[in-house]
Formats: C-alpha cells, sequence, structure tokens
C-alpha cells in the first residue's frame, strides 16, 4: 500500500491495483505539467481544413458556455490554500465588491485591471482569487463579487479609493455620485498559523459556491500554481496520526464488485499534527 498525502487528509491505495507508481515524493505543482509540443501540419491539411470550414452565419447566437467551481477544483483550491498559508505568517482576505449593476464580463475584466496594478506596485505580490455571486445585496442581487487571500499588507485608503475609480473609469458609476461605501474594498487579516480560519474561508466561499458564471472561476498567482500539494509515504507516516489519536474520520470505497480500493482518513490538523507535514513545508519554501 502506498499513502497519498496533503494537509488534513490521507488517501491509501494499492499500487499492484492502480498500476501508478509514483514518479516522484512530491505532487500538485504546475511545474510537473507536461508541455505539449505544437504538431506542424502538413500543406495539405491546412488546405482540407480551409475547405470543410463552415461559414458562420450571420444571425447566428452562440450561447455562453457557462462555468462552475468543480468538486476538483474547490479540492485544489483548499490544498494550494493551505499551502499557501504555510509559506507565510501572515494574509489578508480582501472582498471586492462593485457599485452597480455588473456583468460576469465586465466584472472579470475590472477585476483582471486592478491584479495587473496591484502586481506593478507591489513586491512579490501573491493571490489566489475566487468569484462569488451577492445573495444579500437586492439592488444588484446577482451581481458577483471577488474574494482574495494574498500576501500583501494594504492601504485602505489608497486602494480602495483606486478600486472606486477604477470601477468608474470603467463604466460602473453608482446611482449616487457621492456613494463611496467602505464594503466595497474590505479587508481582514488572516493569521496563518489558524488552520481553521483557512478551513472557514475554504468552507464558506469556496465548497458551498454551486453558482455558474459567464466568466473565469478562480486564479492564483503563478507562484501560488507552483506550490507542491501532496507527497507520497508508506503506512508507517499514517501511523503516526492514530497514535496522536488524530483521525477524525476514516471510510474505504469500494469497486463494482464490492472489492475495497481506497482507504481514506481525514486528518485534525492541530499543533500536533501539522508538525507531521513538515517534508511538504520545506519543500514549498525552498522552491
Amino acid at each position: 500500500m502506498i499513502v497519498k498525502n496533503t494537509y488534513g487528509t490521507s488517501v491509501a491505495f494499492s499500487v499492484r491495483q492502480f498500476g501508478v507508481v509514483p514518479k516522484s515524493e512530491f505532487t500538485g505543482s504546475a511545474l510537473q505539467r507536461k508541455k505539449k509540443a505544437p504538431v506542424e501540419k502538413t500543406a495539405n491539411e491546412k488546405s482540407k481544413k480551409t475547405k470543410n470550414a463552415k461559414k458562420p452565419k450571420s444571425n447566428e447566437v452562440k450561447e455562453p458556455k457557462l462555468r462552475f467551481l468543480s468538486k476538483r477544483s474547490k479540492q485544489k483550491i483548499r490544498k494550494k490554500l493551505i499551502c499557501f498559508a504555510r509559506c507565510y505568517k501572515k494574509l489578508s482576505f480582501v472582498t471586492l465588491t462593485f457599485l452597480n449593476k455588473v456583468t460576469d464580463k465586465q466584472a472579470i475584466e475590472i477585476h483582471r485591471k486592478f491584479i495587473d496594478n496591484v502586481k506593478k506596485r507591489s513586491e512579490n505580490f501573491q493571490y489566489l482569487w475566487v468569484v462569488e455571486r451577492q445573495t444579500k445585496n437586492d439592488q444588484f442581487k446577482g451581481n458577483v463579487h471577488f474574494h482574495m487571500i494574498t500576501n500583501k499588507y494594504w492601504k485602505i485608503e489608497k486602494w480602495w479609493n483606486y478600486w472606486i475609480d477604477l470601477q468608474k473609469k470603467n463604466g460602473i458609476v453608482p446611482r449616487d455620485e457621492n456613494y463611496k461605501p467602505s464594503s466595497a474594498f474590505d479587508v481582514r487579516e488572516l493569521n496563518s498559523n489558524n488552520i481553521r480560519a483557512i478551513g472557514s474561508y475554504v468552507t464558506k466561499y469556496i465548497t458551498k459556491n454551486n453558482d455558474t458564471f459567464d466568466c473565469q472561476v478562480w486564479n492564483c498567482s503563478r507562484q501560488i500554481s507552483e506550490l507542491y500539494t501532496d507527497f507520497y509515504t508508506d503506512t508507517d507516516f499514517v501511523d503516526e496520526f492514530k497514535k496522536l489519536d488524530a483521525i477524525l474520520k476514516e471510510f474505504t470505497v469500494k469497486d463494482h464488485i464490492d472489492r475495497p480500493i481506497l482507504n481514506v482518513k481525514m486528518i485534525n490538523l492541530n499543533r500536533q499534527t501539522l508538525p507531521l507535514y513538515k517534508r511538504l513545508d520545506d519543500k514549498n519554501k525552498s522552491k
């Protein structure tokens, strides 16, 4: 048996049954993605494609392909966030809200400009964001807003004014010209040692986010995408959690003929168990 571990979860499986032998002790980093080499097409293939191409109908309107946070994306975000938190002592939780009704595409474009400007004016700016729909604002119900976890200390007055002005420059004008809500740019400090606070973010703003959007639904900075999120061990590693009485839940996944194929253990993350993930912390901090 081999065990794939991430913060709070260990999954044991049989290499013989799955036929998969890990190539590396650590996984989950964008650095491990294989880059596909471009395939050069022959002149005949290009000519054939051109002839067979259908001319678009002038009155044909394509339905937008809506996006959502899949279960896999939610799991990936959770892992990246905890690894992010393990690399920095303090983080900021930022909520960006709009002054008036905005389409998903308008919102994502304004948010992109905001991120680009912060990158230019900040050293080593790292972030992860997700989009969410507003439900409590009756005036702009269904409006998207953005939640970000960043490693930046924000000068509230400066960035609040910039976020307001950026919206106005891009056509999002408040109904009242003097309307400048403080909630449009909301910042809360997070102690990265408080895994429960990070977990609360995951639960409240990610796990329960089942809306669809006409825009990208999440993204992170390159350095965050390159963090390793998992590592492989033998079963002796999981035995350490048993000794600490730190296994919150355990269940077995079976195949179609009732054979066990996976054993999943949910681990309590606290001062006793977090040091056991030191190899993953060290791997990410050494990058």
